[in-house]
């Protein structure tokens, strides 16, 4: 596949064929994610591979209370803990989560996380990225940029094997307890838990903003590029 074609399609799938996906696809989907850009080349991250149906289980119990906060504060019309917010309407929607909860029934992606035939935990290595902006008086961000080109690439290399997939960061919400179940050094941060399948459906005309809204030449409030 080119990869012009490959960036423009490779959208989130959360609708998974029951197939099961061999051990040697996901070898070579992390193979060739490895090659992934980090700070350094010191590769700061970790993969665990979650094959017990209990330990998949228990990822699924621990993402679904930050998927009805999400979906709470959604409903509020708050964007889900975004750095710059209303910090009272933020806990005033959380304190409703189990509102969505009831109103989830058989539910979909979220209540069946656990049925995903693959399910990849991607932690990052605290004591080997560099943030350089530590220490700031606004959000940090900037390690996970030695970690999530690697997150990406594995949805990329999984789309040449004819995989599809998706990034979620929900069971970061109930971190302390995801590293007692996977059993996490301390050193170490849960970027996001990447589930892979044979896709149901095939995205392939993803819809995003042009680029004349996002880039502008010189200033922020500069004219639009191009």
């Amino acid at each position: 596949m080119d990869l012009r074609d490959a960036l423009r399609t490779t959208g989130a799938v959360r609708e998974f064929r029951a197939d099961p996906v061999p051990r040697e696809v996901v070898a070579r989907v992390l193979d060739t994610a490895r090659f992934a850009p980090s700070g350094g080349n010191r590769q700061a991250w970790r993969v665990v591979v979650v094959d017990d149906p209990a330990t998949r289980v228990g990822l699924r119990d621990l993402y679904l209370p930050g998927w009805y906060e999400y979906l709470a504060q959604r409903a509020a019309g708050l964007v889900p803990w975004a750095p710059v917010t209303d910090d009272a309407a933020e806990a005033a929607a959380v304190a409703r989560a189990d509102e969505m909860r009831a109103a989830a029934g058989a539910g979909g992606f979220a209540e069946h996380f656990d049925a995903a035939p693959v399910l990849l935990a991607v932690l990052a290595d605290l004591s080997a990225v560099a943030a350089v902006d530590k220490g700031f008086d606004r959000y940090t961000l900037v390690a996970g940029a030695s970690v999530y080109p690697f997150v990406w690439s594995i949805l990329l290399a999984a789309r040449a094997e004819g995989l599809g997939g998706v990034i979620t960061t929900m069971n970061v919400r109930r971190e302390p307890a995801v590293r007692a179940l996977l059993g996490m050094p301390d050193r170490f941060a849960l970027a996001a838990v990447v589930a892979l399948g044979w896709p149901e459906h095939q995205p392939t005309r993803l819809s995003r903003q042009p680029v004349e809204t996002f880039a502008t030449v010189d200033r922020f409030d500069g004219p639009p590029f191009p």
